[in-house]
């Protein structure tokens, strides 16, 4: 892949593919870690006098939606950078084509969220191709989403001249480290909601790590489909495969042993410790118990290299939160290992505990790192080599 160095910038406008999917609360950005993350390659750009056209997604809208608009992130960027950053309340047509005309050398425009187009989901050429008529270079700064197959993604790098970043770079470099030649043992800890795409790196990281530590809602539909615990809803047939193939008798997985669980996630009608066998039908799983914490512990606290990605619980409720934070913890005492975490709520997370500086390298992706760490092919970065 080619980098910035291998780019004369001067008058050239450059398309950078961001991922600013971060936290937005009442109209303003609540967690800028994944904006921050691009300025050096912003102002690399602008240094060298490039036209800088930023472009990402955010959220999941079906449609144009003022809720789903990046305008909160382009006044974010505003102050970060001390800088103008003009927003288009669109990213692709004639009307933005004609604003990228009129761009001087050094300035930076937002467009709007790729996602308001079903064809960024897509991967439609012809979206695509509306896109790659804003610029005559495209800089990937979106590590965090080069697993999927999407149209600014996958296709809009190959029409025409395309690169990394300096984030894009430093994701590489870490992670290789980790992938080619891990310390042992590999402890390897999965929570979160992304159930799809996390089951299939599990199988994965099974040839690789040492331990397996399972939480959050990926761990609470494995106990379902093994007829461990009740619960809804069932997952779809493929992801109900992969779960039927993984031996529970394997040592190196582990589940939790006790839960947290209540009726809703508030948590307001009564919360209770169980062994998972014994969740009633009404009740939910928000949380790992005291006994599963104290054994997650113990593993963490011998591992020689660490990757983390997904909350244990319900994190973003406070009474729900311990699990994740003893285990955040615990993986920060570990001063002898290599730890990496990765995923926008993992990292909300950890800054929210205060707990960013205990790890060795934090990633802006959750699903792409576990990817990547497991050998998978990235649509995101095939199409930039």
């Amino acid at each position: 892949m080619k980098s910035l160095a291998d780019f004369n910038f001067k008058n050239k406008k450059v398309i950078v593919r961001c991922d600013f999917n971060v936290s937005i609360k009442d109209g303003k950005v609540f967690d800028d870690f994944r904006i921050k993350e691009v300025i050096p390659t912003i102002n690399h750009l602008t240094e060298n006098e490039a036209k800088v056209i930023l472009i990402s997604h955010f959220g999941q809208p079906k449609e144009k939606d003022i809720k789903y608009s990046l305008k909160p992130i382009g006044l974010k960027l505003e102050k970060l950078l001390d800088r103008n950053v003009k927003f288009l309340d669109d990213c692709k047509g004639g009307k933005i084509e004609k604003e990228i005309e009129k761009m001087k050398a050094g300035q930076i425009v937002l467009l709007e969220n790729l996602r308001f187009y079903p064809g960024e989901k897509e991967n439609d050429l012809k979206f695509a191709k509306a896109l790659a008529k804003l610029g005559d270079i495209y800089i990937s700064e979106a590590f965090s989403v080069c697993h999927r197959n999407h149209a600014s993604i996958a296709t809009l790098p190959k029409l025409i001249p395309s690169g990394i970043g300096f984030l894009f770079g430093r994701e590489i470099t870490a992670l290789t480290k980790v992938k080619q030649n891990p310390a042992k043992p590999l402890v390897v800890i999965i929570g979160g909601i992304k159930i799809s795409s996390k089951i299939k790196v599990i199988e994965k990281f099974l040839s690789k790590a040492d331990h397996l530590l399972l939480g959050g809602k990926i761990a609470n539909i494995i106990l379902r489909v093994k007829g461990i615990c009740l619960g809804k809803p069932w997952p779809e047939e493929d992801i109900i495969k992969i779960i039927e193939k993984l031996k529970l008798t394997d040592t190196k997985i582990h589940l939790p042993v006790d839960v947290v669980v209540s009726p809703n996630e508030s948590g307001e009608v009564y919360i209770r410790e169980t062994g998972p066998g014994s969740v009633r039908k009404e009740e939910g799983i928000f949380d790992i118990g005291p006994e599963t914490i104290e054994t997650f512990k113990k593993i963490i606290e011998e591992g020689k290299t660490i990757i983390w990605s997904g909350a244990l619980g319900l994190a973003e409720n406070e009474k729900f939160r311990q699990g994740t934070k003893s285990i955040a913890e615990a993986i920060a005492r570990n001063h002898n290992a290599f730890k990496v975490a990765g995923g926008g709520d993992t990292t909300k997370l950890l800054k929210q505990f205060g707990l960013s500086e205990g790890f060795s390298y934090i990633s802006t992706g959750g699903g792409a790192m576990l990817n990547y760490l497991i050998g998978e092919k990235m649509p995101g970065i095939e199409a930039l080599k």
